[in-house]
């Protein structure tokens, strides 16, 4: 085969034209890809760090899906302990409205039976009214009992045996007991029950002594007299006739004084709140179980545990959220009832039943508000570390672009140059040829 040689020009021309071919394929291919280097053989250092920087933004990405459904999961608790919230309000409510229930609506009240002081009396002494000669006459003297007259004030027992009195008031489980003076008066006697929190007495016009219960406890009130102060708080105990004890003078002056009244009764508005106590307080268990999001339930104790970063090990990033379990026993909302029971119910008919169960009701709230405060404060580390993670992985993605993307603008123009260049090229080639042509017709 024989060997074409060309000249110096028609060479230079070809070499330069293949060169801005090559160049401009080059141009091309960046264009429609939109990147410069698109392989290791363009630019290894560039290509491979590029490379590792999507693949760790390609893996954050995947770690946020976990920590929205973090964040979802977390928001479920808190809607659940708000709405516990309302339903212990709720709760509170209902309490209240049996504190309101007043005490003169409840069959939980003693009275004498006969007066204390007769029209008699009050002719006696002049027109002094019934009330006030009842709560004028001492309670014990010497001698049989005495009507009030116009010198005297009269008295109720004969102290000639019994010189001793005493005083006991009990509600439920408390007693309130005190000895009398020796010329302790009906109005002595009102004071000293009144003072015993456990109840309130008055003499009504009629002249009839009245006590009524502070509270649900069946109330019992004795009077009692006996030789000396011991035997006084015994008979104040013991049952018997309740004139014994406060009523009129009897024939045989009712010298021991040992009688004993007892008295209570259930309050039908409280016995129909029963049920909607309870109603409410089963709400709070089942709404704390409906509180999950994809299978995790921070109000049934689970714990949920999010991963912030793509290590693993001790150089792993993650927050840990361990849950409670939420009930009203747990909250230490008792059943509410007729009857005590330890650790089972409370008696709503009970005042201090109440009392005890309003103060259980606002630890309630503030151990519920605790809780939320603490699933607030992991939100907002979940939350805080999210918005992170988008920043990082849109970071990641621009770094990593800029080490290998193209500039459209700069390439477009590269490109036009390559092609005027390519022109030129050709038109050289071109010349070249022409030169080598003329030569030839010299023969």
């Amino acid at each position: 085969m024989a060997t074409v040689s060309l000249s110096s020009g028609v060479r230079s021309a070809l070499t330069s034209l293949s060169q801005t071919t090559a160049a401009s394929q080059q141009g091309q291919f960046r264009l429609a890809t939109g990147k410069k280097v698109n392989s290791a053989v363009d630019n290894p250092v560039n290509y491979f760090t590029s490379a590792g920087l999507n693949d760790r933004a390609g893996q954050m990405t995947n770690l946020l899906d976990g920590i929205s459904n973090g964040i979802q999961t977390i928001q479920a608790a808190s809607q659940g302990i708000d709405s516990a919230v309302k339903l212990v309000e709720s709760l509170q409510s209902t309490i209240k409205q049996a504190q309101a229930d007043a005490a003169a609506n409840r069959p939980n009240k003693v009275g004498a039976a006969d007066v204390l002081a007769t029209a008699a009396e009050v002719t006696a002494t002049g027109g002094k009214s019934r009330k006030d000669i009842a709560l004028d006459k001492r309670i014990s003297a010497a001698g049989a009992p005495a009507a009030a007259t116009a010198s005297s004030a009269g008295h109720l027992i004969n102290a000639t045996t019994t010189p001793a009195t005493a005083l006991t008031v009990s509600a439920g489980s408390t007693t309130f007991t005190v000895d009398l003076a020796a010329n302790a008066t009906v109005r002595d006697l009102v004071n000293t029950i009144n003072s015993s929190g456990l109840a309130t007495a008055s003499v009504d016009d009629s002249g009839r002594l009245n006590v009524t219960a502070a509270g649900s406890d069946t109330l019992r009130i004795g009077l009692g007299a006996g030789a000396d102060a011991t035997a006084a708080r015994t008979n104040s105990t013991a049952a018997g006739n309740q004139n014994a004890a406060i009523g009129l003078a009897t024939a045989d002056g009712d010298a021991a004084g040992a009688g004993i009244v007892a008295s209570g009764g259930n309050s039908t508005v409280r016995s129909n709140l029963i049920k909607q106590f309870n109603d409410l307080r089963t709400q709070i268990d089942q709404l704390a179980k409906d509180s999950s999001f994809n299978g995790k339930n921070l109000l049934a104790g689970d714990k949920l545990s999010i991963v912030f970063n793509e290590k693993t090990g001790t150089q792993q990033s993650k927050l840990d959220v361990q849950g409670s379990v939420l009930t009203a026993a747990n909250l230490g909302v008792l059943t509410a009832g007729t009857t005590d029971a330890a650790g089972v119910s409370f008696n709503i008919q009970n005042d201090a039943s109440l009392d005890t169960a309003s103060d259980t009701l606002t630890n309630a709230l503030t151990s519920l508000r605790s809780t939320a405060s603490s699933l607030g404060s992991s939100m907002s580390v979940v939350q805080t570390r999210q918005d992170f993670t988008k920043n990082l992985v849109n970071t990641l993605t621009q770094g990593a672009d800029n080490l290998v993307l193209a500039d459209s603008s700069e390439e477009g123009a590269k490109l036009l140059a390559l092609q005027t260049r390519q022109q030129l090229s050709q038109t050289a080639l071109s010349l070249a040829s022409q030169a080598d042509q003329a030569v030839l017709r010299l023969f």
